[in-house]
C-alpha cells in the first residue's frame, strides 16, 4: 500500500540523484572550461547546485578532478553545507515519526 512517507522518501531519493547527476556533470564541465579558457560557470551557481542537494557529488567530484580545492569558499562551504542539510534531515525526520507514531 502507498502511504504518504513512502512517496515523500521516493521522491527525495530522485531528487538527490538527479541534483547529484546534475552538480557532477556542472562541476566537470566548469573544469573543462577552466582547463581550455572558456566562458565560465558562475560560483554561485555551484553553490546553489550543492544546496539544492548535490553537495556530496560535487565535494567527491572536486576532490577527484582537483577543481576548485584550493577556494576555501568551496572546500570549507561544501561541507557546511552538507552538514547543515543532515541536520535538517534529522530534525524532519524526528518531526515525521512524531507527527505520523
Amino acid at each position: 500500500m502507498f502511504n504518504i512517507q513512502n512517496i515523500l522518501t521516493v521522491v527525495i531519493i530522485c531528487w538527490l540523484a538527479v541534483i547529484s547527476l546534475v552538480s557532477v556533470i556542472v562541476t566537470i564541465v566548469d573544469k573543462l572550461k577552466a582547463v581550455h579558457n572558456g566562458w565560465r560557470i558562475k560560483e554561485s551557481t555551484l553553490l546553489i547546485l550543492s544546496a539544492l542537494g548535490g553537495s556530496v557529488a560535487m565535494y567527491i567530484t572536486m576532490q577527484i578532478i582537483r577543481h576548485k580545492t584550493r577556494k576555501l569558499k568551496f572546500m570549507l562551504g561544501i561541507p557546511a553545507i552538507f552538514i547543515l542539510q543532515v541536520a535538517a534531515a534529522v530534525v524532519i525526520c524526528l518531526v515525521m515519526n512524531n507527527a505520523w507514531g
